[in-house]
């Protein structure tokens, strides 16, 4: 097993930081892992963390559902229905975002379930999943290849729309996968980024419990402000940040389960992603989880 540190800020490139948290990782191998906060621009990411080459066995459990559909329990069965509500609003934004309904690629398209909600709404999809067993469940539901990482081998502007759902949070490789992703997008595309917001009640509820902080395999922790400069480093613009809140419930039932002998029930559960959902239409639309809505160019100009 092997660990990197980075030594500079990903976003700013500065090299302060602070210790912020440690956290376990929960799912897989109980190990403790620091988050740490650039001093300069407030960004938060694991640090260290595993490498590339090694992260693969923080994701070998049965019940990480969105790399196996037969994933079972509560959490997972609550996951899916979840899912079934979001598919069609995801799709229904998607086509408002980009009307054309051309060529879309999914960046870390898990299992397939929204490539092939789009594919039936008339999109021409293309999909790459690191994960293998995810890999091939996605190949048997779209009936089609899906790649494992290879951007390199797509035609720049190819692509009327981009999703990462819950992916960019992963990718060790950030900048040069943002980068990648800019190039491959139509001038006119547009690219759409869901991540957790560490800024959101449930975060500052749960603290080291918080679910979304999923350490290692989450590599960065994003808020809206880190989010924005991330992105204006890439010459992208935010159009619009849209608030997903079903995350706010999930991530409470996953942080309660964390909990262990006190966790709380259902109750406990409803009432917190109720307050967290309540909180961010006070405070900024600081909700559980955003989605961010980026484009090459302001659509204005």
């Amino acid at each position: 097993m092997s660990y990197e540190r980075l030594e500079s800020c990903p976003v700013c490139s500065k090299p302060e930081f602070r210790n912020k948290l440690v956290v376990e990782d929960r799912t897989v191998s109980h190990e403790s892992f620091a988050i740490v906060q650039c001093t300069a621009c407030s960004f938060q990411f694991t640090n260290p963390r595993p490498s590339q080459t090694d992260i693969g066995r923080y994701y070998e459990s049965d019940d990480y559902v969105s790399h196996n559909s037969r994933a079972t329990g509560l959490v997972n069965q609550a996951y899916k229905v979840a899912r079934f509500f979001t598919m069609r609003r995801k799709v229904s934004l998607l086509n408002r975002l980009a009307p054309r309904r051309g060529q879309l690629l999914d960046y870390g398209c898990g299992t397939g379930h929204f490539l092939a909600a789009a594919k039936s709404a008339g999109w021409q999809v293309t999909g790459l999943e690191p994960n293998v067993r995810a890999r091939e469940e996605a190949s048997q539901r779209l009936k089609q290849p899906i790649g494992q990482q290879e951007l390199a081998s797509l035609q720049p502007g190819t692509f009327d729309a981009i999703t990462l759902w819950h992916v960019l949070e992963h990718v060790h490789t950030l900048n040069e996968t943002l980068a990648q992703l800019k190039a491959l997008l139509k001038p006119d595309g547009v690219m759409l980024i869901a991540v957790p917001n560490v800024e959101s009640l449930d975060a500052q509820h749960y603290r080291e419990l918080w679910a979304a902080y999923d350490v290692p395999r989450h590599l960065y922790h994003f808020a809206p402000k880190t989010m924005a400069q991330l992105l204006k480093k890439h010459k992208l613009t935010i159009r619009e940040t849209l608030p997903m809140p079903l995350d706010a419930y999930y991530v409470s039932m996953l942080s309660e389960k964390h909990k262990a002998e006190r966790a709380g029930g259902i109750l406990t559960v409803l009432k917190a992603g109720y307050k967290s959902n309540q909180y961010a239409k006070q405070h900024e639309g600081q909700f559980s989880s955003l989605l961010y809505v980026a484009s090459q160019r302001n659509p204005a100009t």
